[in-house]
């Protein structure tokens, strides 16, 4: 796999992160296989992926479709959610992958250890994506943020291999850059993502009133999760972390809380527990956000 090179990208997940990729991706002229279940895969082979968004425009790509992967690939795109991870996973048989690149575009900071599992450890390369996009129907992909930036790591992995998918990426729309810390890439979005997520969905409110109405729990849940940021080797700067809340629209609100409005289920442990356990191991003291968890998971999430 070269910068170059027209690659051949599989992707585990056609949703508003998956969906909006694969039809970038096509678009740039790579051939692009969308896994999904029979009817999204049928779907998806009939009318392409259409693309609504402000920052690349009114699109529709052609992406060829299945319900598993059957044939080796330059990467596989894992855009799920984790709370399907492990059932997603059997489309994707590590015997099929060839020398494919895994990325996976999930939330939290365990997922990589358990991809690691399953597939080749050096070609595991964990990838944080910063962009609002949803799937409003099968194939249909709405993407309102006038951003669109990832950051991809992946300390085993090859720095060729990262450059060359950075490059493909950047190409096709979003602005990639590589980091060569893979701990302090995933808590960098863990302590950004887990006292937004949680305090939005646990008071059902958009980001403003959180900040306004609940600043001190906001402050506490921020602080608690920049500490157990620092102990795992990641970024901890509590009052820029404040300040990006601060900067955010107010009507802003966080994919668990979508999710807890539509009844989906949450990625509550993906990101809470993982918060928690990760907090337990290093000593560090969270109960506001051990507080926060339990609310939630008592509330039936």
């Amino acid at each position: 796999m070269t910068a170059n090179d027209g690659l051949t990208v599989a992707v585990l997940g056609p949703g508003g992160i998956g969906g909006l990729l694969a039809a970038l991706l096509s678009r740039s002229d790579h051939r692009v296989i969308c896994l999904a279940g029979d009817e999204t895969a049928k779907t998806l082979r009939t009318t392409g992926i259409h693309v609504r968004s402000g920052m690349f425009g009114d699109f529709r790509a052609d992406v060829e479709a299945d319900t598993e992967l059957r044939e080796p690939v330059d990467a596989c795109l894992i855009a799920v959610k984790a709370t399907t991870l492990d059932a997603a996973l059997t489309r994707v048989p590590p015997t099929a992958l060839g020398d494919a690149l895994v990325v996976p575009f999930l939330n939290g900071v365990e997922h990589p250890a358990a991809l690691r599992t399953r597939y080749r450890p050096d070609r595991v390369a964990p990838a944080a994506i910063r962009a609002e996009s949803t799937r409003v129907a099968p194939g249909e992909i709405e993407h309102p943020s006038p951003f669109a930036e990832i950051d991809l790591t992946g300390d085993p992995v090859p720095d060729d291999r990262l450059d060359a998918l950075a490059t493909t990426l950047t190409e096709a729309g979003p602005t990639t850059r590589v980091l060569a810390d893979e701990t302090a890439t995933l808590w960098a979005k863990m302590a950004f993502l887990a006292p937004f997520a949680l305090l939005t969905t646990r008071h059902a409110l958009p980001l403003g009133d959180v900040r306004t109405h609940h600043r001190e729990e906001l402050t506490s849940l921020v602080e608690e999760t920049a500490a157990v940021s620092r102990s795992c080797g990641g970024p901890a700067d509590p009052a820029q972390a404040l300040a990006r809340y601060d900067a955010f629209p107010p009507t802003t609100r966080s994919s668990m809380q979508r999710d807890a409005e539509s009844g989906r289920p949450l990625e509550l442990d993906a990101i809470g527990g993982a918060l928690l356990r990760a907090a337990e191991r290093h000593g560090v003291p969270v109960p506001v956000t051990t507080r926060v968890v339990d609310e939630l998971r008592a509330a039936g999430h």
